[in-house]
């Protein structure tokens, strides 16, 4: 049996602060995008032993592996992984280094050497390979959901080669072929998952239904879209594709282009496009958030690491949302307005485009800051509900970024 290698999917400091807030709780390859997260997909395809090399309070709950000066391949963990690209990364010798041209994405090497190549020059480094991501990487939070379609695509093509779906309920109506281009399913339907009365739209991508989870009456969904295990679609829902729900999830209303990382629900009517939505989050009946401007400018979104709004260039972008954060009924969200953690947004209005972690209030009245204690209680509630609770590597991680908050209040 060939050895397995000791795989360490490491943040820069510079792609943990562009996909702020989401990165604040989890490496970013514990980012979901596709089916599955960045380093499910890199563990499906080269495995090994993994680990996480990421910023310092993060490093409780997503330790590294010690190496005991054995050399390792070390990833960049914004990197989305394909066939070729591993193939790529498995042909390093130590000391090699592998680049996208631009930046440094792989290397085999000591950990006394991580510093020095993790940010150096790729121009600057002799003999260094170049190997272009076939599904690039995650630069910005906005890439989330810009190639959230092509991602999946892969996913579903990886995920369902060789298996067999369950069978789609005579009460469905299936609007296009019954297999892809590359004779998979255009629907796959894990074990345990229940889909009855649903209209299954897969003419520009399949439809992927996770383990134990529901697509209850009179949805209509329009691929590629992904459902994850024990998620929900109530009833009526309305799903456009570049659509990720994660597990754990209860969604309803309309949808297009939305990836939820998992445990959050957004179960009332209600408009969401071109969103991210992190974990333990929550959307009130009613609220919209708007993913174009009236004047169809050109977006300018949050940048934490610059700590201004930044072009885009894109037309379209919607809300942006980290953990443990809350929406009440009725609430609207500007194009493109960016949420921290732990924020708890109520009352009619639009609220500024940028709502600093730990913040609550409303338009109208005014925010507020969240006081540890009484963020804590409230999500030790949330999580309960589902079987799970807020540990001490939890805790540590949600004071340091109220901490953090506290320091440079507006600024996180």
């Amino acid at each position: 049996m060939k050895e397995l290698k000791n795989v360490v999917l490491y943040d820069t400091l510079e792609s943990h602060e562009n996909l702020l807030p989401l990165a604040y709780t989890r490496p970013v390859a514990d980012f979901r995008i596709g089916i599955t997260t960045i380093k499910e997909k890199w563990e499906s395809l080269l495995p090994g032993h993994y680990s996480y090399k990421t910023v310092g309070y993060l490093q409780e709950k997503f330790p590294k592996k010690d190496l005991e000066d054995n050399p390792a391949l070390f990833i960049a963990g914004c990197v989305i992984p394909d066939e070729g690209l591993v193939e790529a990364i498995c042909a390093l010798k130590e000391g090699e280094v592998l680049t996208d041209g631009k930046k440094v994405i792989a290397f085999n090497a000591r950990e006394t050497e991580f510093d020095r190549l993790s940010s150096a020059n790729p121009e600057e480094i002799a003999g260094s390979r170049v190997a272009v991501p076939e599904l690039g990487s995650l630069e910005y939070v906005y890439d989330i959901f810009l190639k959230n379609a092509e991602v999946f695509k892969a996913d579903y093509a990886r995920m369902v080669k060789g298996r067999s779906s369950a069978l789609l309920s005579d009460s469905c109506r299936l609007i296009g072929p019954g297999t892809t281009p590359d004779g998979l399913p255009s629907v796959f339907i894990e074990e345990g998952a229940q889909v009855e009365g649903a209209i299954l739209n897969v003419k520009n991508g399949p439809i992927y239904i996770g383990k134990d989870s529901e697509v209850m009456e009179g949805c209509a969904l329009r691929g590629p879209i992904a459902l994850c295990h024990r998620s929900k679609f109530k009833m009526g829902a309305k799903v456009y594709g570049g659509t990720t729900i994660g597990p754990f999830c209860k969604v309803g209303g309309e949808i297009d282009n939305v990836v939820i990382f998992g445990y959050s629900n957004k179960a009332h009517d209600g408009y969401l496009g071109n969103a991210v939505i992190g974990e333990w989050c929550n959307i009130g009946a009613g609220t919209n958030a708007s993913n174009l401007k009236n004047d169809y400018a050109k977006i300018r979104l949050w940048n934490y690491r610059e700590h201004r709004f930044m072009r885009t260039d894109l037309q379209f972008c919607g809300l942006i949302m980290g953990d443990h954060s809350k929406a009440g009924i009725n609430c609207m969200f500007n194009t493109a307005t960016v949420v921290g953690v732990g924020v708890n947004l109520h009352g009619a209005g639009f609220p500024r485009v940028f709502i600093p972690s730990f913040s609550e209030g409303s338009p109208e009245g005014g925010f507020s800051n969240v006081e540890i204690d009484k963020f804590m209680s409230t999500a030790q509630r949330v999580m309960s509900r589902r079987g799970l609770e807020l540990n001490d590597k939890d805790r540590h991680i949600c004071e340091h970024i109220y901490d953090y908050a506290s320091k440079f209040k507006g600024k996180a």
